[in-house]
């Protein structure tokens, strides 16, 4: 598509150039025209015009005036001199112009549309030259960026490299980044919004937070940007005015830091923690990841914070997240509870699990540990039961998801709570199951509910309404363990719990799971378990 403009204060050349010409064979889809230089130049500023033609003689402004402005101020427009006038100095100036070409009047249409054609064929040239560039060059650039991050990971991972070399890599690649001086690095993690997001928008929220990054720091440091190699951003800052660590000045960067943080919430509607380390030289590059590393984890997967490690906030109380942890581990434990197949207490459990996290910032750790609790339940109850995870759920527990679940414990309660669901929806006695399973489930019911109690198979058979011999031949024929056992095990289950947990004497034990005799519950401690309660405390 070429657009062009005719320019004569005789009208009658223009108006007969734009008849008579096929425009529309040389490529050309718009022809203005203009009687004086003045108006050419207002159609030059509002429409986007390709080739000019225009008469040297004009009043006001000369063709040769007219095509020295365009080519200051629009370098890529071609132009063409139409006169009568065969003087060589007209010719010589057109050439000093750079003109494209010199054509007298009268126009021979064939020589005007030979002209005007070598001129649209030089202009596609440099069309296409400039498209090949950029095409190189967003390669180039694309290539860049894999070898930058893969330098990033190398450093940060403690590959060993001397100074000359990484100074050549640095310039190499484009890093404007100085070996031998003194940085600062921040490490980022996207929480607020951004933790819901898919891998996908993920990418392009990281690619916005890297270009804010940049235009924020930019105009005073210098900056390399990218993700690390253990799910999160990287930024090495350095500054022309450090040359030693101690002499760097980290206050400089609080102000660009907040703004930065700002910009990220006002433009893209997430949030961000950060962690800022102490001065360092490259040689301690890696050294100071990991420190950064390790303050970032310990903010909690869902902290939006500024963590300056110079000046870094007093660490919250040690076993804040143990004690939050502790409902995972309290009788009955989910796997009881889905073996049974007691669904809304198993979806208690988990809810109890959960309301007990929201209430202190656990570390990814934690939640990892969450995460690795609740699989193991359901993967258990799912094999017990003959089937295997990807049948219930289609994504099953591949890596992807782990990963995506624990940057936050809400996304582990939803994928949890609708797991829980689909696990039920596909275990869960039909209408038609047989009666026993029916009182099986009772009786498991009826001891995980109780297990303090003095229990006995005759207690339990009165209240399902069967003898105590039958009860326990059809509980051993559908559980492969006999009742009696089951109900030591779930003992012994609470009895370890009540050892580790609590500071309880073991007579006051002995009476809270049912026993009479401490001595006897020793025995039969040391029976299941091979060491008595008090050993096992010691050890615990």
């Amino acid at each position: 598509m070429i657009d062009i403009l005719l320019v004569d204060d005789e009208t009658y050349v223009t108006e007969s150039l734009e008849l008579t010409i096929p425009w529309g064979e040389l490529g050309v889809t718009t022809v203005f025209r203009a009687a004086s230089g003045k108006e050419a130049l207002q159609i030059l500023e509002e429409n986007a015009v390709d080739l000019v033609v225009t008469d040297i003689r004009m009043p006001g402004m000369s063709g040769l005036e007219l095509i020295e402005e365009v080519s200051s101020r629009w370098a890529h427009i071609r132009c063409i001199l139409l006169t009568g006038h065969s003087d060589f100095q007209y010719a010589k100036k057109a050439i000093q112009l750079q003109a494209a070409d010199y054509i007298l009047k009268p126009v021979n249409d064939e020589e005007f549309m030979a002209s005007v054609s070598a001129a649209i064929m030089s202009l596609r040239d440099d069309w296409d030259e400039f498209d090949k560039y950029h095409r190189l060059l967003y390669s180039r650039k694309s290539d860049y960026k894999i070898l930058r991050e893969n330098l990033m990971h190398d450093l940060l991972l403690g590959r060993e490299i001397t100074a000359r070399a990484l100074g050549e890599q640095l310039e190499k690649y484009e890093i404007v980044l100085q070996p031998d001086q003194p940085a600062v690095m921040m490490l980022i993690r996207l929480t607020g919004r951004f933790s819901s997001m898919d891998q996908q928008s993920l990418d392009l929220m990281e690619f916005a937070v890297g270009n804010i990054a940049e235009e924020v720091f930019g105009p005073h440091f210098n900056v390399w940007f990218g993700r690390g190699p253990h799910e999160c951003l990287v930024m090495i800052i350095q500054s022309q005015g450090w040359t030693e660590p101690a002499q760097t000045n980290v206050e400089e960067l609080k102000q660009p830091v907040g703004t930065f943080r700002e910009h990220v919430i006002r433009y893209l509607q997430g949030d961000l923690s950060m962690v800022v380390t102490a001065p360092f030289q490259f040689a301690d590059l890696t050294t100071a990841y990991r420190k950064g590393l390790g303050s970032l984890v310990l903010s909690g997967p869902e902290e939006s914070t500024i963590i300056y490690m110079d000046k870094e906030p007093s660490k919250r109380p040690e076993n804040d997240a143990a004690q939050a942890l502790e409902e995972l581990y309290k009788p009955p434990v989910l796997p009881q509870l889905l073996e049974t197949k007691q669904w809304e207490a198993a979806a208690r459990k988990l809810n109890a699990v959960f309301d007990a996290a929201d209430r202190v910032c656990l570390s990814r750790e934690h939640v990892y540990e969450m995460y690795l609790s609740v699989t193991n339940a359901f993967m258990y109850i799912a094999h017990k039961q003959g089937h295997l995870v990807h049948e219930i759920d289609h994504a099953g527990f591949d890596l992807l998801l782990a990963h995506q679940l624990i940057q936050s414990p809400d996304k582990l309660r939803r994928w949890a709570t609708e797991m829980l669901a689909k696990l039920q929806e596909e275990l869960s006695d039909q209408e038609g199951v047989q009666s026993r399973r029916h009182v099986i489930k009772q009786v498991q019911e009826m001891v995980t509910r109780d297990a303090g109690q003095d229990l006995s198979v005759k207690m339990i058979a009165d209240k399902v309404y069967l003898h105590p011999v039958y009860l326990s031949k059809i509980y051993k024929a559908e559980t492969g363990e006999g009742l009696g056992d089951y109900m030591i095990r779930m003992r012994m289950e609470r009895a370890l719990y009540l050892l580790k947990n609590t500071n309880k004497k073991i007579y006051e034990i002995t009476s809270e799971l049912g026993y009479q005799n401490p001595q006897y519950f020793s025995k039969m401690f040391k029976k299941h378990y091979g060491m008595t309660p008090n050993e096992y405390r010691d050890q615990a």
